[in-house]
Formats: C-alpha cells, sequence, structure tokens
C-alpha cells in the first residue's frame, strides 16, 4: 500500500478516531506527513507477511505527554538515537519500523521516522487503538514482554531499560519522563517479521485509512445511521454536553494515577442521560446508569458539526456531539487477551460491554 500526500486526511482522522479520546494531537505529525509526500511523493506501507521471516522490525512512538511534544518539538534526532541504542544493546539491525499505538499522534509520526531513516514501514503495531500503559501493549499480552526498550529526550538523554517486569519498565519510563520535559522517543527490541503475527495487531494503519475515507465520504452532521453505517459501529447518543468532572485516578504500581473523569450528555432522541467515565481515553458509557458500551471497544466523542474527534482532555460542557463506539481489533477480543484492556484494567468494577 501508498501513502501519498492525498491521502493524510483520511490517515489523520482514522487514527484520531482509534484514539478513542487519547494519542494525542495529530496536527504536528499530519503537518510533517504533508511535508515529507509533497511533490508526488508517496510511502509504502507494507503487511508483515511481505517481508522476510527474519526481517527485524522495531516498534517505535512517543510516549509521555503528548501534550508537551505539541509545546516542546523535537529536535529530530530523537527517534534516531532510540532506535539505535536499541540496536546497539541487542547486537540487532533495524529492517523496518512499525508503531507502537496507531490512535493519535503515534498512528502518523513514525512513518515519517522511517521515511527520515530510510526503513521500511510495516501495517501493524502493538495496541490496535489507544492506550495508556506500555503494560498494556500486546507484546506484553502475549507474554513476550517490553524489555529492552530505549528512550530518547529532546534534551539529549538516552537511556535503556534493559531488563524487567512489564510494569517494572512502565514504571521506570514514567520516571524518566517525569524528569526530562515529558515526554520521549521510545523504541523497542526488534522483533523478527515472521513473529509479528503471533505478538501484534495487523492492518491498523490501512484500516485507519480505510475509516477515515469512509467518515469523510459521509460529510459534516451525517444522519445516525449514515455516521454508524460509514463507523462501522454504532452511535450511542447526539447531544449536548451537560457536564465534565475531573479528579486523579486511582494509582498503579505504587504510582500517581492518571487524571479520571466523567462526561454527561442528553440525547437529544429521546432525552437519555449518557456517561462517559474516562482515564487519557474514553472507557465506559452508561446509558441512563446502565453500561452500553465499554473498552476494548473504541469508544469516540465526535464535534458534531464538523466531526472531528474530541479528546478527552479537550471535552467541555456545552458543546453539541456524538458519542460513537467502534469494534474493537479482534486481537482484544480474543479471551486470553482481553483482561488487559477490559474495564478492571483500569480499575472500573465493570465487565466489558460490547466485546465478543
Amino acid at each position: 500500500m501508498r501513502i501519498t500526500a492525498g491521502d493524510v486526511a483520511a490517515l489523520e482522522r482514522g487514527v484520531a478516531l482509534l484514539g478513542s479520546g487519547g494519542g494525542g494531537d495529530t496536527v504536528t505529525a499530519a503537518v510533517l506527513l504533508r511535508r515529507l509526500l509533497a511533490d508526488g511523493r508517496s510511502l509504502v506501507v507494507s503487511p508483515a507477511a511481505e517481508l522476510a521471516p527474519s526481517a527485524r522490525v522495531v516498534p517505535i512512538g512517543v510516549v509521555g505527554a503528548t501534550a508537551a511534544f505539541t509545546e516542546k518539538l523535537p529536535g529530530g534526532g530523537e527517534f534516531a538515537a532510540a532506535v539505535a541504542a536499541v540496536e546497539r544493546w541487542t547486537g540487532e539491525r533495524a529492517d523496518a519500523l512499525m508503531s507502537i499505538e496507531i490512535g493519535g499522534l503515534n498512528g502518523l509520526l513514525p512513518m515519517v521516522v522511517a521515511d527520515q531513516l530510510g526503513l521500511g514501514y510495516v501495517d501493524a503495531d502493538l495496541s490496535g487503538r489507544g492506550l495508556p500503559r506500555l503494560d498494556q501493549f500486546s507484546v506484553a499480552a502475549t507474554g513476550r514482554g517490553v524489555a529492552p526498550a530505549a528512550l530518547a529526550e529532546p534534551g539529549g538523554q538516552v537511556v535503556v531499560l534493559a531488563a524487567g517486569s512489564d510494569v517494572v519498565i512502565e514504571r521506570g519510563t514514567r520516571a524518566f519522563l517525569a524528569g526530562s520535559g515529558g515526554w520521549a522517543a521510545f523504541a523497542l527490541a526488534p522483533i523478527p517479521a515472521g513473529e509479528l503475527a503471533e505478538c501484534s495487531v495487523p492492518g491498523t494503519t490501512s484500516g485507519a485509512l480505510e475509516l477515515g475515507r469512509r467518515v469523510l465520504a459521509a460529510g459534516e452532521s451525517p444522519p445516525r445511521d449514515e455516521l454508524a453505517a460509514a463507523l462501522a459501529g454504532s452511535v450511542l447518543a447526539r447531544g449536548r454536553v451537560l457536564e465534565v468532572a475531573r479528579h486523579p485516578g486511582p494509582g498503579q504500581h505504587g504510582s500517581p494515577g492518571f487524571g479520571r473523569g466523567s462526561v454527561t450528555l442528553a440525547d437529544h432522541r429521546d432525552g437519555a442521560l449518557l456517561r462517559l467515565e474516562m482515564e487519557n481515553e474514553y472507557l465506559l458509557a452508561l446509558r441512563d446508569g446502565e453500561p452500553v458500551a465499554s473498552t476494548p471497544d473504541v469508544l469516540s466523542v465526535l464535534d458534531h458539526r464538523t466531526g472531528v474527534p474530541v479528546s478527552c482532555d479537550a471535552i467541555r460542557a456545552g458543546v453539541e456531539v456524538d458519542v460513537v463506539r467502534l469494534a474493537a481489533a479482534p486481537f482484544w477480543t480474543d479471551p486470553r487477551w482481553l483482561p488487559v484492556v477490559r474495564p478492571r484494567a483500569y480499575g472500573i468494577d465493570c465487565d466489558p460491554v460490547g466485546a465478543e
């Protein structure tokens, strides 16, 4: 599959939807991708099956406070430094890159990095949506593990987290980020392409592009049924946000938790109240108190007029929105991996709703 400049708008919309309210602002990455694809250039995105089984694929992405990424822009060498560090540590050269997370910023930026480093790019990721923690990646769920991993921050520091459980790597990463400007380029150890089918979520870049194309083709403010068809999902509510409440979330592994909150709106169709529970992403939807949708399905809030996804940190009272649900990637409906992303993985005492 080739990505051209004409595909960027659809791809940006698709990855923003899959962010489920998180994943970071896509604007900066979209600008960089458009610049890369200017003058008729294209970028090849390949299924893992088209690579030699022994080809080494390095997952990369931005970790930390993605809001800080838009304020403290990269100098240009962070990803090269992170990839080089993990290559040195493992003694294996990267043949291609892939994203750690299709949702949001990381659905676009790794493609730019792949071109800059002269490497191939694989149509897969480790999340299939937006996820907040490293110990929720598919490589963690399947037991392959996150370590070793390298981080490179804009100030020049580069660290390798050589060993440890996925929880320890998550905790160590957060500690590094707290003292280094809030975000860092992140690279995992190379994975043989022949093993990606067992530990990654395939087809996520092509899937995001197709999703974005359908949604953009539906136009602004489409009827409910047309929007649901474009999403291949459902519209949970359409109405005005009445209240947004925010509070500290429960801690994880002895560390402070992410911010937690809820969004309440009244559905114009029947007056029912829909409440969304959110952390870094939208996690659970309740209609008049009854759970109707949850993670691992992707819950997204769209500006009713423009259709642009509204992130958890940007949602405010008074805006007219559509709350939608997209089916989870099949990887996460597998009973073996579902516990990693079900509501209880976030401290919410509720069984998954909508996952099959």
